[in-house]
């Protein structure tokens, strides 16, 4: 079976080891999607919003470069640092798949690997559902 991979250029990758995403077969799955700016920085620090929309922007391109989009993702987990803000990476999650939500779980977690991160979302996908 064939295996793709994709790489954002985020400096973590070569650092931790790991691709953005890969793809087996039909299925896509995504790693935990930072808000990260163009020149490698924390995207809107403290705009949980906007974080968690860069965070679905940067999936996008991933999903892309494997032969999918966002209509094609059947999951999402979504880690925030502070759950009380739920309905601002809500919206950004509605605003992205509005027709065809996948399921979804989001969690409190302590903190990310910067502490100006509110979120980190993952994804998989399955190209032919």
């Amino acid at each position: 079976m064939p295996v793709t991979r994709t790489f954002s250029g985020a400096s973590w990758e070569s650092k931790v080891g790991y691709c953005r995403a890969i793809r087996v077969g039909n299925q896509i799955y995504v790693s935990g999607t930072a808000p990260v700016d163009e020149a490698g920085g924390v995207f809107a620090p403290g705009d949980a919003y906007a974080q968690a929309k860069r965070c679905f922007e940067i999936i996008q391109k991933a999903l892309r470069d494997l032969g999918a989009d966002i209509n094609y993702v059947v999951r999402t987990r979504m880690f925030v640092t502070d759950i009380s803000r739920w309905a601002e990476f809500g919206q950004a999650h509605q605003e992205f798949f509005m027709e065809n939500p996948p399921v979804t779980t989001m969690v409190e977690v302590k903190s990310l690997i910067d502490p100006a991160m509110l979120i980190e979302i993952e994804v998989d996908a399955v190209i032919g559902k």
